[in-house]
């Protein structure tokens, strides 16, 4: 007779509460970011690598971004690198991410400006 090994509990597609915050947020973010178009799930395939069907998860707030596809998605997403900050109460930080974002804007502004004079 073989031994009995148990059973092998799976953890829910939504965690626990923390995690079905995130979870949300980085769908938010998502959607924010880029809509909620099938265009939109392309490009995040794109960024990431993940398959259509995981994006569609991401936008659908059920599942959250493995660290790897998160950090993709920070690398081109303003609006999921802030939510990332502040979910790791890193406030500070995310303040930081939005003044550099607006002086590159405010730069290219500038640029655009002295071509046209």
């Amino acid at each position: 007779m073989l031994p009995k090994k148990g059973k092998k509990l799976h953890r829910g597609a939504l965690g626990s509460g923390s995690d079905l915050d995130f979870i949300r947020l980085i769908a938010g973010a998502l959607r924010a970011e880029l809509n909620s178009t099938h265009q939109a799930v392309k490009t995040a395939m794109r960024w990431t690598g993940a398959s259509e069907r995981t994006v569609k998860h991401w936008f659908a707030g059920t599942h959250g971004p493995s660290g790897e596809h998160l950090v993709a998605l920070a690398r081109h997403s303003d609006e999921v690198l802030k939510v990332f900050l502040v979910a790791a109460d890193r406030n500070s930080m995310a303040v930081a991410a939005k003044v550099a974002e607006l002086r590159r804007m405010l730069l290219e502004t500038i640029e655009y400006i002295e071509r046209q004079s």
